[in-house]
């Protein structure tokens, strides 16, 4: 195995240790709800979650892995390099946000950080426009919204169809559906999140053919950006359900705790307006938050109870970090890149 080569495979590595980022950095998009409202203890909330997370491998395809593999970046100009400052630049982002305890967007992060890498080798006609950006860039507003919207709607319509039962009983039956929610939940988050680490291996693997085929292994050899080999397709789901196992604490008390008081009737409708519209955007190969979708249908519970429910101070930090991912995640990956390029020309 020459030197080059094993250069490649330890950036694979990489990728497999952003993924894991991604699941504990995220963990919260789907177990903050079910920890809050009391229904499952933080390491059972964390157990279901990887578990689901890593089921999905089996319910999802890859559509939002093809999208990141050749629509986000040219996949002319990528090689090793690029991809390395892209996970650098998204992995840096990810822990600041953690250790301040935003729920920024682990998929937006990637997305910046790969886009960054590449603009810092030659510029804008790197990034594919409009590719999938245009999606991408639009659904950093409908998903938060299309999420709030959705459990904004559920809440005022279940509540008026279960007007006339006793609180009691609508809150054991909720406790009950919550587990099934969030479930969902985290089906949807597994396969949203895990296929975009998905498409940077497979851009990796692309880009990089020339060499790999110096090595007779033929599961390393991609001849096109649509087709995911299944060995990275199980590695994606591993590293995201291991990461979520692990969760990321101060994001679960962001989320479930200060945005807005959660009760398992609540719960319940913003998990299932979040998977709803995860499971949409998946099935169109559309690369959205979960962060930003679960985060937006939290906040339409809280406003479906009444305006003041939500802490308005608190969903105003999460936007900016929302807003700052990309061109810091770019930043950060466009350094990277320069140094990295340095070291290994």
């Amino acid at each position: 195995m020459t030197g080059h080569v094993a250069f490649i495979l330890a950036i694979v590595l990489v990728a497999l240790v952003f993924d894991f980022i991604n699941g504990f950095h995220d963990s919260a998009n789907s177990i903050a709800t079910v920890v809050s409202t009391r229904v499952l203890s933080p390491t059972a909330a964390v157990i279901w979650a990887a578990f689901f997370n890593f089921v999905a491998v089996f319910v999802f395809g890859t559509a939002v892995a093809k999208s990141i593999a050749s629509g986000i970046v040219n996949p002319s100009i990528v090689d090793a390099n690029v991809v390395l400052a892209g996970l650098l630049g998204a992995i840096t982002w990810n822990l600041i946000t953690w250790y301040a305890g935003l729920p920024s967007s682990s998929s937006h992060a990637l997305i910046g950080g790969y886009a960054g890498a590449a603009i810092a080798k030659v510029g804008i006609s790197a990034v594919v426009w409009p590719g999938k950006w245009v999606l991408t860039l639009i659904f950093i507003v409908v998903s938060p919204l299309l999420g709030m919207v959705v459990s904004f709607l559920l809440v005022v319509g279940l509540s008026w169809a279960l007007r006339r039962s006793l609180p009691r009983r609508v809150d054991r039956a909720f406790r009950l559906l919550q587990l099934l929610s969030a479930a969902s939940m985290s089906l949807s988050h597994g396969s949203n999140d895990s296929q975009k680490t998905m498409g940077i291996i497979v851009g990796l693997l692309f880009a990089e053919q020339t060499a790999l085929q110096q090595v007779n292994v033929g599961a390393l050899h991609v001849t096109t950006t649509d087709h995911v080999p299944a060995w990275v397709v199980f590695a994606a789901y591993t590293a995201i359900a291991l990461g979520t196992m692990f969760g990321g604490w101060r994001i679960v008390k962001t989320m479930g705790q200060r945005l807005t008081k959660l009760k398992p009737f609540g719960g319940f409708c913003a998990e299932t307006a979040g998977a709803l519209t995860i499971s949409l955007a998946s099935h169109f190969g559309i690369p959205v938050s979960t962060t930003h979708t679960i985060t937006g249908a939290i906040t339409g519970v809280g406003a479906a109870q009444r305006f003041s429910a939500v802490r308005w101070a608190v969903a105003g930090r999460i936007v900016w970090a929302w807003i700052l991912t990309i061109p810091a995640a770019a930043g950060i990956a466009g350094l990277a890149y320069v140094v990295v390029h340095a070291f290994n020309r």
